[in-house]
Parts: C-alpha cells; sequence; structure tokens
C-alpha cells in the first residue's frame, strides 16, 4: 500500500505541481485495483472517489472533490483555467469552456491536460480536459478550450 501511495503521490505531483499530492492523498487514502489487470484504477477518500488512474496514459482524472481539495491548495497548482462569471452556471452544469470565455490560464497547460475550472471569485466550476494550449486559450476567440468532464453542479 505504502508503494502505491507513493506512485500516485508522484503522478499527482508531475501532473499538477509538486506538492500537491501530500493535500490531495493523505494516509488514508483507499485504493482500488482493476479486477482484470490488478492494477492501480481508482483512488477514494471517506467513500467518494477522488481521482481515476487511467490506463491509456498512467495519469489522473480528477473528480470534483479532488479539484476542491486541489483549489483549496492552489499556491503548489499549475492547472487552472479561469473563466467569466456571466458563464460559471452553464460550466458548473457541465457545459463546455469556450476559449473567449477564459480570462486567466496557469502558462504551463498544455493541450490535454487534465484542468480545473474556476470562476473569478476561485470557486471550483469543473474538470476537464484542456483541448487547447494556455497561450491558444488566451489568444483564441472560438472554439471549446476544456472539455468538461464532470460540472460542479452535475448529477
Amino acid at each position: 500500500m505504502e508503494n502505491e501511495l507513493a506512485k500516485i503521490r508522484a503522478i499527482a505531483d508531475y501532473q499538477f505541481g509538486k506538492g500537491v499530492a501530500a493535500k490531495l492523498f493523505p494516509e488514508n487514502v483507499e485504493i482500488e485495483y482493476s479486477p482484470r489487470t490488478g492494477r492501480i484504477r481508482f483512488i477514494n477518500l471517506d467513500g467518494e472517489r477522488l481521482a481515476t488512474l487511467r490506463p491509456t496514459d498512467g495519469l489522473l482524472s480528477l473528480s470534483v472533490k479532488a479539484a476542491k481539495l486541489i483549489a483549496e491548495n492552489a499556491a503548489f497548482a499549475h492547472c487552472f483555467v479561469t473563466v467569466k462569471n456571466d458563464v460559471s452556471e452553464y460550466i458548473a452544469a457541465g457545459g463546455d469552456v469556450f476559449a473567449v470565455h477564459a480570462v486567466k490560464v496557469d502558462v504551463e497547460i498544455r493541450a490535454s491536460d487534465e484542468v480545473i475550472v474556476l470562476d473569478e471569485a476561485g470557486n471550483v466550476l469543473a474538470v476537464g480536459k484542456a483541448m487547447l494550449s494556455s497561450v491558444e486559450m488566451t489568444a483564441f476567440k472560438s472554439g471549446v478550450a476544456v472539455k468538461v468532464r464532470h460540472g460542479a453542479k452535475q448529477r
């Protein structure tokens, strides 16, 4: 278990910024394994999913709960896209983020990175996959910037 925890923490630090993993994955996380392959599949905390370890690329897909944990410790993270407040309800309901709505984007973001979408007040709206790099998100005036996987108000 300790070896697996160290592995997922190393992945989280690589993917979201050094120092994020210790806050995101405390000692009492539960790790679920794939019944077919025996590899790490899900990471849960108190019976609620935090992240999924994707078998295709070995990186983490976050839940909204994990995004909120990372946002509380934002000093370490480099995975945020801030959008205009007037589209926050649409995005929190699961709508995609368009480039024209992005107001602030962390410079380290590349296309296909896992990102956390925030409103201008810093509240977590959604998690998803960046379709554009940070430079493209701020330069473009059309097109999908983030494909939202889970909205904060989506059920």
